[in-house]
């Protein structure tokens, strides 16, 4: 279930789907207040298509650790998907770690649970001989006796001295390559030393690393917990429709599905299915760091032994490609069709609810040509102080986010909103016509959030720039709530009469409400962190920002030492900033 913003707020599972969501909404009188109030924030809904109720319990598992729900009580810590980390010290050590951090150590996973994650590292540690205990190095290098891992083979006694820092931190890298699951590299580096050893006769070291050669290949189930950080194979389905369409990611590890992704499109007027299904494949692993063992397809393709070589070049280990035709790999391929094709006729029906509202919007408003693109303005300031405006756009009647556009106010330093309005319009159709990618697109209808005043500046404004577009603003009442919509003569319009229109232009409204006042108090907030800051001596707005910008909150600078202050600003700003959080006095200092 989906909030407003499109967040997941609930997972749930069930046989007769229909149901169990049909069931929410039935009668309020049977459901808790914490279930009324989910089902007054629910606006939209996602669903993936099962085999087994077994399957459904993993996937169900799987999306409540990753998106954690605002409304699923159990399951909801992500103690179960840890990672592993790998420290930047001296001697880097392993450890696990319930999430990864922005810290710059390197991390592995997440792995389905505590014990897989020990059990990688106890397994990557006893192949190469690293440690496992609770020592630190080089600090304790030299003190007291090597312990009961080492007697039994298990360690090779950094701690003793046994090794060299070098030859640690070629085994640490050797452990990464295994956790990555690019262990055939490591055999055949080893292989050559082991070679190369051999043939200046010096066989005691070549048998070191002929003995790590066979651990290594004697992985077996083991390199199973190593790799079970990535999808081993990933199936795709997709359904091409006249208007949509939609393809489908199945991920499944060892057997088990644990993830779901699809991609909806435009359908293309000229494509065959199976150039459509290539190209798709190509653009979704381009740049992508992880890689399946094995990718079934819907359609076979004449580039699938070219894609197979690509994919294995770019991780380093075989990659299938396969077009499954019987069995349960094809079961599987049917199946993320079958995601695929619910996903699109859904969307299919959405769009065509969408369009009769614009079909009613265009008659209430006596427009010409349908509003299939609607952007919308809003305004918002503290007393005139950091003015800003946020645009929206709605394309076929849903809201599309990756062109919402932000402004800031330029011209004006008192409050006066239909100026300001004015100015964003102008700076928007300003780059519409000097050809601005992110401006390229000329709305069908523009709807302001304010009234006459705000709708006659933008009109005087158009006609100066020789701009048309339908203009309308919209009205509310004392509640603030949309009451009408008013046109450049002053005549209001009334949209209550039909219910489908009123729920979307009061949907419009308050979206671009919300999309404004975000932004403006986001900007008051980073001026009033800085304002903090420029009290100290040495840090002006620039160095202010550049600190936020690198350690993110006030919380975190007050956390950090001279030395990583020093990364960011001169060493007598890092000292007075340090001085300054943490209380000492000048003579202190000195």
């Amino acid at each position: 279930m989906l909030g407003k913003n499109g967040e997941v707020i609930y997972v749930g599972k069930a046989k007769k789907l229909y149901n169990r969501v049909n069931s929410y909404f039935r009668s309020n009188a049977a459901h808790n207040s914490k279930t009324r109030l989910m089902v007054s924030q629910i606006k939209d809904f996602d669903f993936i298509i099962t085999d087994t109720e077994f399957e459904a319990l993993v996937l169900e598992n799987s999306l409540i650790k990753r998106h954690m729900p605002k409304y699923n009580i159990l399951l909801k810590d992500d103690k179960g998907y840890p990672s592993i980390r790998l420290s930047k010290d001296e001697y880097p050590r392993f450890s696990i770690v319930s999430k990864p951090a922005d810290d710059g150590a390197r991390y592995f996973g997440p792995y389905g649970g505590r014990v897989e994650s020990r059990r990688a590292i106890e397994t990557v540690c006893e192949l190469l001989k690293l440690p496992t205990c609770s020592r630190r190095f080089p600090a304790d290098i030299g003190k007291g006796r090597p312990c009961l891992n080492s007697h039994i083979g298990r360690c090779d006694a950094v701690c003793a001295g046994r090794i060299s820092k070098a030859e640690y931190n070629e085994r640490i890298e050797r452990a990464c390559m295994i956790l990555s699951g690019k262990t055939e590299e490591v055999v055949e580096e080893l292989q050559k030393k082991m070679l190369a050893h051999a043939d200046k006769l010096e066989f005691e070291l070549a048998g070191k690393f002929r003995d790590e050669i066979r651990a290594i290949s004697s992985l077996n189930t083991k390199q199973k917990i190593i790799s079970s950080m990535m999808s081993d194979t990933d199936v795709f389905g997709f359904y091409a429709g006249e208007s949509k369409t939609v393809f489908s990611i199945l991920h499944y590890i060892d057997g088990a599905l644990l993830e779901s992704e699809s991609k909806m499109i435009d359908t293309p007027v000229y494509a065959e299915l199976d150039e459509l299904l290539e190209e798709f494949v190509v653009r979704y692993y381009s740049g992508r760091g992880r890689f399946p063992r094995e990718i079934y397809l819907q359609y076979e393709l004449p580039s699938a032994g070219s894609i197979s070589n690509w994919l294995s070049d770019a991780c380093g280990r075989r990659v299938s490609v396969i077009c499954p035709r019987r069995g349960e790999k094809a079961k599987l391929v049917e199946m993320a069709e079958q995601n695929a094709k619910e996903k699109a006729l859904a969307a299919i029906n959405r769009e065509e609810r969408g369009i009769r509202v614009l079909e009613d919007l265009k008659k209430i408003l006596g427009l010409c040509d349908l509003p299939r693109r609607i952007e919308s303005y809003d305004i918002s300031n503290t007393s005139g102080s950091e003015m800003v405006a946020g645009m929206i756009v709605f394309k076929n009647g849903s809201s599309a986010r990756s062109e919402y556009r932000r402004f800031k106010i330029k011209t004006l330093s008192d409050q006066d909103d239909p100026r300001a309005m004015r100015e964003v319009l102008s700076r928007r159709f300003v780059r519409y016509k000097d050809g601005d990618e992110k401006f390229s697109n000329k709305p069908d209808l523009i709807l302001l959030d304010g009234g006459i005043t705000q709708v006659n500046a933008v009109s005087a404004l158009f006609r100066e720039m020789n701009i048309e577009v339908p203009l309308f603003g919209m009205v509310k009442d004392d509640k603030h709530s949309t009451r009408a919509v008013v046109d450049s003569d002053g005549r209001e319009i009334g949209i209550s009469a039909n219910p489908a229109v009123f729920r979307f232009v009061s949907a419009v409204q308050e979206e671009v409400h919300r999309f404004a006042i975000e932004y403006h108090r986001k900007l008051r907030e980073k001026s009033m962190t800085e304002s903090v800051l420029t009290k100290i001596n040495g840090v002006g707005k620039k160095r202010a920002a550049e600190l936020l910008a690198k350690f993110k909150s006030i919380e975190a600078i007050k956390a950090a030492s001279v030395e990583e202050l020093c990364t960011i600003v001169p060493e007598s700003v890092a000292t007075a900033v340090f001085d300054y959080y943490n209380g000492r006095k000048d003579e202190e200092c000195e």
